[in-house]
């Protein structure tokens, strides 16, 4: 049987299982984030002792950038910004001459096409400001820039990366207010705003969520001046129904756990695989890079068998590795208690079985890349760069929550270690 149907609806949980409205709230003890400001400080200087500024900058792109972007602020009879801006106009304006990388001459073009100053606000984790408006979640951002990495490491699918980088950590922070801290009332009006997705349903949402509700707004709406330039904005639609799906789903479950509902393993399986994320995640990863057309995201939204497979490795994996610290924390009943309940079944023999059912996702993702003849191949390999990092991250433990051990040592080797100009 089937553990996934290709229906997009959703089921629900029985009549007769009545969601408690005085549930005590359940606050998930996360340990906050290993990184701090480590990526988020810089402290440069420009001038030389005798205030002009540095040769030496000319050839470091990324310093004139920096340098150039501050210079937007300038105010009238700021001699210094004006120099700066001038300076750096010129010297950036003649890199593009030079055999920059395709990452930063995409950098360089945009800057100077439409700077920071002077485009859509974008948004910062520093705005968000995890810690402190959402201590109850997972503070992961530095994490979620190295799953990105995962999926596409080549520089020109930079915009796509940023995109997702967003998204993605809004999303981690919506599926710990779903499983970790909302209220079933709560959780009800935020969803029920989520799908009328308009600024003036505010009003309506507890203050915590507030914050919430408006930063995945206008994480979409910059998604869609971004694409604006390329006379692509409407494919952002695809990736709001995607998301509205997923916030359905995590109000499935929720209702599941609120009336201490066991559902069968199928129906499990039909909400959870759209909770793990990845149909989302993957119709989002398409919307950044230069190729994409509006029957690809036709495609990744009618439910290929590719992507099932990879949202049924990544519910699984998850599911299996986190079983004993979800039972701490108070949360909805995972495909190990389903297939346990089900088959009265020991633990052991229901992960074991799962196991199997991981493997067998493992080659239907092989199949489909063996045989690319809907979509070209470099869509089919977010897909597999997804289902990847489910594999590294997940192997062992969740790493992902767990942060301090293997995904320390990763993200050190990738993202902080300077990587040897000579192997010995």
């Amino acid at each position: 049987m089937s553990m996934v149907s290709s229906s997009s609806s959703l089921p629900v949980f029985p009549q007769d299982a009545k969601p408690n409205s005085n549930f005590t709230r359940q606050i998930a003890a996360f340990h906050p984030s290993i990184w701090g400001d480590y990526f988020l400080s810089n402290d440069s200087s420009f001038h030389d002792q005798a205030g002009k500024f540095k040769e030496s900058i000319v050839n470091d792109v990324g310093g004139m950038l920096s340098l150039y972007e501050a210079s937007q602020l300038r105010f009238h009879g700021e001699e210094i910004l004006e120099e700066a801006y001038s300076f750096t106009l010129i010297e950036l304006t003649k890199s593009l001459t030079n055999k920059l990388s395709p990452f930063l001459s995409g950098l360089v073009h945009h800057s100077i096409g439409q700077a920071l100053r002077k485009g859509m606000p974008r948004w910062w984790v520093k705005d968000l400001n995890v810690s402190t408006n959402f201590p109850f979640v997972r503070d992961r951002i530095v994490e979620a820039c190295f799953w990105v990495v995962g999926v596409y490491y080549e520089p020109q699918y930079c915009l796509a990366r940023s995109i997702l980088i967003k998204v993605i950590a809004m999303t981690s922070i919506i599926d710990d207010v779903y499983d970790a801290y909302g209220t079933i009332d709560e959780l009800e009006i935020f969803t029920n705003a989520i799908e009328r997705w308009d600024i003036s349903s505010l009003v309506d949402l507890p203050e915590y969520m507030k914050l919430c509700y408006k930063a995945l707004l206008d994480i979409f709406e910059e998604t869609e001046q971004e694409l604006r330039m390329q006379g692509k904005e409407y494919f952002v639609k695809y990736s709001k129904n995607e998301m509205k799906r997923l916030i359905q789903a995590y109000l499935s479950e929720s209702r599941w756990y609120h009336s201490n509902h066991t559902p069968t393993v199928e129906e499990y399986m039909e909400v959870a695989t759209v909770t793990s994320t990845y149909a989302m995640l993957t119709t989002v990863s398409f919307l950044g890079m230069e190729d994409t057309t509006e029957e690809v995201l036709i495609w990744a939204t009618s439910h290929p068998k590719i992507i099932e497979a990879a949202s049924i490795l990544c519910r699984l994996m998850d599911d299996i590795v986190g079983i004993e610290f979800e039972h701490e924390r108070g949360h909805v009943v995972s495909s190990v208690d389903c297939y346990m309940k089900q088959y009265n079944s020991s633990r052991q023999n229901a992960i074991k079985e799962l196991h199997k059912l991981v493997e067998s996702a493992w080659k239907d993702i092989n199949e489909e890349c063996l045989n690319p003849t809907q979509v070209p191949m470099k869509f089919l390999m977010r897909v597999l760069n997804l289902a990847r990092m489910m594999d590294v991250l997940y192997k062992e433990q969740d790493n992902y929550t767990n942060s301090g051990g293997v995904m320390k040592d990763y993200i050190k080797a990738l993202l902080v270690n300077k990587v040897p100009r000579q192997i010995s």
